[in-house]
């Protein structure tokens, strides 16, 4: 029997500095490299040189998981480095599980923004890392 079902947002499970976030409403992350073309004899490149990578990514709480973050870090989350594990996947559905390890997280901005007629605060935190790795 073959299965079709894909992971669902009910299936992501995110730990942050140690501790897992139950006020999560997103989070994202992503992995660059500079790439240049390679020129020499002729009008087409001869390779494709990489350069460094860098890290980056944003996670979306509720103001009170942030509270709770930003107690945990001392009062200021812009100077605490932790790590973060997210995964995916329900096993008791058929679903492989999907880890990624999230290393030497730092939160880059600290914003507050609120609005006529909000029903609650979504507040969205962007942060560098030093590395991804898959488990």
């Amino acid at each position: 029997m073959f299965n079709t079902r894909e992971y669902e947002w009910a299936d992501v499970s995110v730990v942050l500095a140690g501790r897992p976030i139950t006020g999560l409403r997103g989070v994202k992350y992503s992995a660059k490299q500079e790439k240049e073309l390679l020129h020499a004899k002729g009008n087409k490149p001869h390779s494709i040189q990489r350069g460094n990578k860098s890290y980056e990514g944003e996670i979306t709480l509720l103001q009170s998981e942030y509270e709770a973050l930003r107690q945990a870090c001392g009062g200021d989350i812009l100077d605490a480095s932790f790590d973060m594990v997210v995964s995916y996947g329900n096993p008791t559905k058929g679903d492989v599980i999907t880890t990624d390890m999230i290393v030497g997280c730092e939160f880059t901005e600290d914003n507050t923004e609120w609005k006529q007629g909000d029903k609650f605060q979504e507040k969205t935190l962007p942060f560098l890392f030093t590395n991804r790795k898959t488990a």
